[in-house]
């Protein structure tokens, strides 16, 4: 039987990391040859067509990157002969990145982002047993239309709900209705499917949007300074269901009136934001001035949603139906 063809970007971050000895830290040296060198057997499951793309940490990936990245897979999605793509990543930002493919990406073939939380140099590598858990998602029908699916520590989780955790736990990317599915003895074993997949056409993004944490006795100096330098989006991480210190409320409401869009997320790690509280500053308060509700997402998500949004369209009904059907 003809083995399934699977292609996997390299990109960089910890997976590719060695520690250097003249500076005493990790730093992306591995090629993708040499990573897929410490994946024992996978050319019995599959074959496999490397594409070095570039050797950086997480922190250093842009959205021009990703465009180029999300071109990538585009391309490869059309051949025949391609059953799945895998992107190696950087964990620091691996849930935003896999976010916006899934966003930009409208395509039934299975897209796997993988990472590894600990450098080739340490004891307990786990970029091998990742990439080898990422294959047997990409070659499995039942990743077949799921978006972007981030795997590591042998667990499958959607792009949407996923959130790296932990600094340095194996386990570090959770979501907070579980996996949607883990690998065992190589095979992608599915527990539940997913309910919505939003799909965003644009060719490009609203870079200035910014993202802003609440906390107590908070005052509007960092909002007004956004609305100053003509931000064209603001996320707010408000607090519980979507509340704020009453000081901020008259810079939303100018911010509102000079066709800022502000969306509210909240900055507890689960839970979705409602209109509940009627006082200033309260979900119902906000609601009424004219902020968008995000949902459950967190706010580099949101983020990341809105730059989209605003890439594609200025239609406010639109931009709010992004956020909010399906979602509250």
């Amino acid at each position: 039987m003809k083995k399934p063809k699977v292609a996997i970007i390299f990109t960089g971050g910890t997976i590719s990391m060695t520690i250097d000895e003249k500076i005493g830290a990790a730093i992306p040296s591995l090629s993708g040859d040499q990573i897929l060198s410490m994946v024992t057997n996978i050319d019995k499951l599959a074959d496999i067509e490397p594409i070095e793309y570039c050797e950086i940490p997480g922190p250093h990936v842009n959205f021009e990157m990703l465009f180029e990245i999300r071109k990538i897979v585009l391309e490869l999605s059309q051949r025949e002969d391609i059953t799945g793509v895998i992107i190696t990543h950087g964990t620091d930002t691996l849930a935003e990145s896999a976010y916006f493919l899934d966003l930009t990406l409208n395509i039934k073939k299975p897209v796997i982002v993988v990472g590894a939380m600990r450098n080739s140099s340490e004891l307990g590598y786990d970029g091998s047993s990742n990439l080898a858990a990422a294959v047997c998602t990409a070659i499995s029908p039942n990743a077949v239309g799921k978006g972007v699916l981030v795997v590591l520590n042998n667990e499958v989780n959607t792009a949407r709900e996923v959130t790296k955790t932990n600094t340095m736990s194996l386990n570090t990317f959770q979501s907070n209705y579980g996996p949607i599915g883990i690998i065992d003895t190589n095979e992608f074993i599915i527990h539940r499917n997913i309910a919505v997949h939003d799909f965003i056409e644009t060719e490009k993004i609203e870079k200035n949007v910014v993202l802003i944490k609440s906390c107590m006795d908070m005052g509007p100096e960092i909002l007004d300074f956004c609305i100053e330098k003509g931000s064209k989006g603001i996320v707010i991480e408000a607090m519980g269901r979507g509340n704020l210190p009453p000081d901020l409320v008259p810079s939303i409401k100018n911010a509102i009136s000079k066709n800022i869009v502000v969306v509210i997320v909240s900055r507890c790690p689960s839970g979705r934001v409602m209109s509940s509280y009627g006082y200033p500053g309260g979900g119902k308060n906000l609601r009424d001035l004219g902020v968008i509700f995000g949902g459950e997402l967190s706010g580099e998500k949101a983020r990341i949603r809105l730059m989209l949004a605003l890439g594609a369209t200025s239609d406010m009904e639109f931009i709010q139906n992004m956020f909010e059907k399906n979602y509250i």
